[in-house]
């Protein structure tokens, strides 16, 4: 009886966890619009760096690629305290270079601040020549 059992409350464990995964929330969101295309910008690597106010160094805590929405939806955990000054550093050269474009910024680098435990949405809007930010929702 015991051999049949461990098995099932490993398993059911297991389940429980990876759904405790799937409801996860997160504080920091973003996506990418490619104005030149009106579409958004898929498959576009970010790097999530954290200024280091003891060291004054930007220490990289996570990346990402946008999906075929263009979007990133899973920075920063809610379930910790976030406030600090962060960078999106968009990887934008291989994008523009992929549909043959030749663009001023190999990447874009966006700071900003997170101060308490509202959600902080960071878009960017551009072509291989401008961009533009703001903070969404």
């Amino acid at each position: 009886m015991k051999k049949r059992f461990l098995p099932l409350v490993a398993l059911a464990f297991g389940t429980m966890n990876v759904q405790a995964a799937e409801n996860q929330t997160y504080q920091l969101s973003t996506h990418i619009l490619d104005i030149s295309s009106g579409k958004p910008a898929a498959g576009v690597d970010a790097a999530l760096s954290r200024f280091d106010e003891n060291s004054l160094n930007w220490q990289e805590i996570d990346n990402g690629v946008t999906d075929k929405n263009g979007r990133i939806a899973d920075f920063l955990p809610e379930d910790s305290n976030n406030n600090g000054t962060y960078k999106l550093t968009f990887k934008t050269y291989d994008y523009f270079k992929s549909q043959g474009l030749d663009s001023i910024y190999p990447y874009v680098d966006v700071v900003f601040k997170i101060n308490g435990g509202t959600h902080y949405h960071i878009p960017i809007t551009m072509s291989a020549n401008g961009y533009a930010t703001y903070r969404g929702n």
